[in-house]
């Protein structure tokens, strides 16, 4: 209110600064200020407004500008709340009291300044007496001991937080936590049977899985992880147990083959154990157990059982049939102890060599032995039970074949042995070896020496499996004698000696002073002077060109041939297409008359057959009867008639090139030999002027014609 109101209602107050005009307002006339709507603190704690007096009629100020803050008061108009409706915690289990699990915090809006209306307080509504809960902090804590996860493993608390401390009166809000009880390894793995009773056949091959065994642990996770071993027993060595992971089982496997015979029970201990043990809680264990496993044999009917795995028999090729070169044995593991049959499997021996004794297993010999051939032979030999012959056992049985010297030592290759006419005596002319399909245990060793006493040539044996050919006498005559045979006999050194000859074939021939081969031949040939290769060349080139230039003409002469006879561009036979008329073949006798395209009232008389020679060599001739097919007429005579002055048209019926059929063609004939002309007019010498190829239709109608006259 200025002091230079006199209550005249000549001043005017004006209100500015923070919600002035919308949340403030400023009675003009008395400067009183007033709120136009409800504050709220926590929107805004105090405003700043500027306020001055003016005059009304000249708007001009009286009084400096009035700054001044409207501070708000607060008061408990807000309830704490929480950020989360629902809180997730954990704690282990069997925790001690007082372990914290989880804190919670609630806000309240009001002025934490002035009065308690911002002051919050916690209590617990729900989850008594598990739990509890700080009045000041909000920390929340296991109120009781030995919380078993087992036993439950969820809980719900409820949460209150109120202001004003707590007193009434003051507002509040509420928030739900759920908490979970974390499992620890306070359990131990239990089985639930003291004793597992196992059966197995004696069959089963190892590794097979015979069962399996499980312990029970109330934990979960890690801590329920269990580990199984076998710990006594009198089977430890025969059986196996292995942990499966996923399943948390153990799995008892075969670790030797069992034989019912032999033994039918085993007894095993089995223990269970803890693979995590959680050292605060020992007092709780031990974290193991143990359980007996019976496993019990059964009889299956097994197959033969062999004394060995495999057999070895050594045996010489020279042997007589039907020897015996060893003996398999096998018996029946079963206490029935069968008989058994043996037999050999003859996709091992495809030749039929060897046979086996089905009753007591030897075998023998049924066709000779050859070691050079095959020097060993696997064989299968198979045992089976006489009242079960399904039930079979396979063992392979190998025979080695011993080596005997049958073989007589040969000339390792085949010698082209030559002398030359000037070879002086003891020269060398030939160094020969020898091969020997035997193989004694000593080595090979030959001798080499001459079947007879040859007074040109010898033997000189290097005692190393080889030999030398030498000469006895000085010169040679190839016109004497061109060929010599030297018999040499070769030996062996083995028991019984094998011995062969072969013989050696030395030509005489001529050589150089150094004693190179020129000339073999028994008479030197004098050969006339040859023509020098480029002659040679030039000759098959001449006779390469003439040949070209031979097929050219030929192809050119037979495309002349093949050019076509009628070169018309209006050929009278491509209108058979714009007819569309199909004929009737050979054996149709009322052929297309073309007279019915202008006079389908044309008569029919009888019309004779293309395909058989006619009985006269000239048809009557027929007057049209019709007027009205004179175009028809007209073109075809105008064809014939350029045919019949063209000397290089065809001799055949023209008729079938038209592609018109049947003889009672208003038209007539088309063909050049029945011409529209009397036949007195017709003349047929001109086809002797065509060349010999139309001389035999010369002869027919040029003869014909003289015959019929002189007739």
């Amino acid at each position: 209110h200025s002091d230079q109101d006199k209550g005249d209602g000549s001043l005017k107050y004006i209100l500015s600064g923070d919600g002035a005009g919308t949340l403030f307002i400023i009675d003009e006339k008395t400067g009183d200020i007033h709120a136009t709507r409800r504050i709220d603190r926590e929107e805004k704690a105090f405003y700043t407004l500027r306020a001055q007096a003016i005059n009304r009629r000249t708007l001009r100020p009286v009084e400096p500008e009035s700054e001044f803050v409207i501070k708000i008061h607060d008061i408990n108009d807000n309830e704490p709340t929480f950020p989360e409706e629902v809180y997730t915690a954990s704690v282990p289990e069997m925790s001690v009291v007082g372990t914290s699990v989880v804190q919670v915090t609630a806000t309240d809006a009001d002025d934490p300044s002035y009065g308690n209306s911002a002051r919050v307080i916690y209590s617990i509504l729900q989850g008594q007496p598990y739990f509890s809960v700080e009045p000041e902090t909000g920390i929340i804590r296991t109120a009781l001991p030995n919380m078993n996860r087992e036993n439950r493993e969820q809980y719900q608390v409820v949460i209150q937080a109120k202001d004003m401390g707590g007193q009434m009166g003051g507002l509040s809000g509420t928030t739900t936590v759920n908490i979970t009880l974390t499992d620890v390894n306070d359990n131990p793995p239990r089985f639930p049977q003291s004793t597992i009773h196992l059966r197995i056949p004696e069959s089963s091959p190892v590794g097979t899985a015979i069962g399996s065994v499980k312990a029970t642990d109330a934990d979960t996770g890690k801590n329920a992880e269990v580990e199984y071993r076998i710990i006594d027993g009198d089977g430890t060595d025969m059986f196996d147990i292995v942990t499966q992971k996923d399943t948390q089982e153990g799995i008892i496997t075969v670790r030797k083959p069992l034989d019912y015979e032999t033994r039918r029970l085993y007894t095993l201990k089995v223990e269970a154990e803890n693979t995590h043990v959680d050292p605060r809680f020992y007092y709780l264990g031990p974290f193991k157990d143990t359980t007996i496993v019976k496993i019990s044999v059964e009889d299956v009917d097994e197959p033969p059982v062999f004394s060995r795995s495999s057999y070895l028999f050594e045996v010489h090729e020279d042997i007589e049939l039907g020897t015996i070169i060893g003996t398999v044995m096998a018996r029946d593991p079963d206490s029935a102890s069968s008989p058994i049959r043996f037999s050999l499997d003859r996709h091992t021996d495809l030749d039929r060599i060897f046979n086996i004794h089905s009753g007591n297993g030897s075998i023998y010999t049924s066709k000779p032995l050859d070691r050079e051939i095959s020097q060993w032979h696997n064989l299968s030999v198979i045992a089976a039970e006489i009242n079960n012959p399904k039930d079979t056992t396979r063992v392979p049985v190998y025979v080695r074949i011993l080596d005997v010297n049958d073989n007589a030592p040969q000339f390792a290759v085949f010698y082209d042995t030559f002398v030359c006419e000037n070879a002086r005596a003891g020269q060398l002319i030939q160094t020969i070896s020898a091969v020997d399909k035997d193989d004694p245990l000593g080595g090979q060793k030959f001798f080499f020496s001459l079947a007879a006493v040859n007074p040109n040539f010898t033997v000189q044996d290097n005692e190393d499996n080889t030999a030398r050919i030498l000469t006895r006498r000085n010169g040679f005559s190839r016109h004497e004698i061109s060929t010599y045979l030297l018999p040499v006999v070769i030996s062996d050194n083995d028991y019984p000696i094998q011995s062969s000859t072969g013989t050696l074939t030395i030509r005489v021939c001529a050589c150089d002073s150094r004693g190179n081969m020129q000339s073999c031949n028994a008479e030197a040939l004098l050969l006339p002077a040859g023509l020098s290769t480029g002659a040679l060349v030039a000759i098959l080139l001449c006779i390469i060109i003439l040949l070209v230039i031979v097929v050219l003409f030929a192809a050119l002469k037979r495309q002349r041939k093949k050019e076509p006879l009628i070169l018309s561009k209006e050929d009278i036979r491509d209108n058979i297409v714009s007819y569309n008329d199909e004929g009737g073949g050979e054996e149709d006798t009322q052929a297309f008359d073309i007279g019915t395209l202008r006079n389908p009232a044309a008569i029919e008389d009888k019309k004779l057959r293309r395909d058989i020679i006619p009985e006269t060599l000239f048809v009557p001739r027929r007057t049209p009867s019709a007027p009205d097919n004179t175009d028809v007429r007209d073109f075809i005579n105008q064809r014939l008639k350029e045919h019949d002055t063209d000397p290089s048209a065809p001799p055949y019926d023209s008729l079938a090139t038209y592609a018109y059929e049947g003889n009672d063609s208003i038209a007539e004939s088309l063909s050049s030999l029945e011409s529209g002309t009397t036949e007195g007019d017709q003349n047929y010498d001109y086809l002797r002027e065509w060349g010999p190829r139309f001389n035999k239709l010369a002869e027919m109608y040029g003869g014909g014609e003289s015959d019929k006259d002189t007739s």
